[in-house]
């Protein structure tokens, strides 16, 4: 350790994509002005076992079994990507908060929390805009456990003065998780909708973001995370087609797609996200503001051997 360095520790309930890119960009930069110690859950003992390989103090949660408390002891800082789910027993949608609400209350060295949710608490607004301040109208399934999951984060907030802030991630891309797979893998489809955007942001700018509120924290605040330039999906497929050298499917319309349920609900709300805010409070230069910068960086580590090209 730096003589100027500080200690923290992280706490991540999930350890997925976005909670990986964050710790990668912590340990980047190690002792240059904090140490980090790293510690996290899984639903999983195969992935428990790959996270404490790589140093990671790694534990099973999942509702049904809960923390012993003392794994949360020393957690200066907490990020949350655990989706809230749908109990039988009509407690709150949030897992986290419903088995360890008074021992993350009870930390005494806690500093932030990040909350990650989703653009799709806002719900469909016919190609409107939206910022953080607008009604929440996602009206079905999992968008109305966000809302619910959000609002108790906040309520924690205001109750017990926690260190709560809540980040509305549109949809997450990055290396070996991009259109470009799905072209290889002759799955991608051109769907034309005309009037339909989308907003994503790369998964490197997510952690960008998580770490410029941790040093900047504002007990509180909601952020929408999303990259400057929303774009259609067929749009960014011929892109990415172009970027391979390889003719883009047909576009065909949405009702002859065959998309799955679940697929077609992402179909069902038009909204355009501004991300305002992000630039304006945080300071945040996105290294990748638009599909064409994530999508050409995401090659060219490919190319250069440094990701695979999918981790399906």
């Amino acid at each position: 350790m730096t003589e100027t360095a500080t200690s923290f520790r992280l706490f991540c309930f999930g350890f997925g994509f976005s909670a990986r890119a964050l710790v990668r960009r912590l340990l980047e930069a190690q002792g240059t002005e904090a140490d980090w110690t790293v510690a996290g859950t899984t639903r999983s003992r195969e992935n428990a076992a790959e996270l404490r390989a790589a140093g990671v103090e790694a534990y099973l949660f999942d509702r049904t079994h809960p923390l012993d408390p003392a794994a949360l002891q020393g957690t200066t800082h907490l990020l949350v990507s655990v989706a809230p789910d749908d109990p039988d027993d009509g407690k709150g949608a949030d897992p986290v908060l419903d088995c360890h609400a008074e021992d993350i209350a009870a930390l005494p060295a806690l500093r932030w929390i990040g909350y990650l949710s989703t653009t799709g608490v806002y719900g469909d607004w016919q190609g409107a805009e939206v910022d953080e301040t607008s009604e929440l109208r996602g009206a079905k399934g999992r968008n109305l456990r966000r809302i619910a999951a959000e609002a108790a984060w906040l309520e924690l907030q205001a109750e017990r003065g926690l260190p709560v802030h809540v980040f509305r991630l549109a949809g997450i891309y990055g290396p070996g998780r991009n259109v470009l797979d799905q072209v290889r893998a002759g799955r991608a489809r051109r769907i034309d909708q005309p009037g339909h955007l989308f907003s994503r942001i790369h998964v490197d700018d997510i952690a960008k973001t998580l770490q410029a509120s941790m040093a900047r924290p504002c007990p509180g605040r909601v952020y929408n995370v999303c990259d400057d330039e929303p774009a259609s999906a067929a749009e960014v497929t011929a892109y990415a087609c172009e970027l391979l050298g390889v003719t883009p499917p047909p576009p065909i319309p949405l009702e002859q797609a065959g998309l799955s349920p679940m697929a077609l609900s992402f179909w069902e709300d038009n909204r355009l996200v501004s991300n305002r805010r992000l630039h304006e409070e945080l300071g945040v230069t996105l290294d990748y503001p638009d599909y064409r910068a994530g999508l050409k960086a995401i090659l060219a580590e490919e190319q250069a051997g440094e990701v695979p090209h999918s981790r399906e």
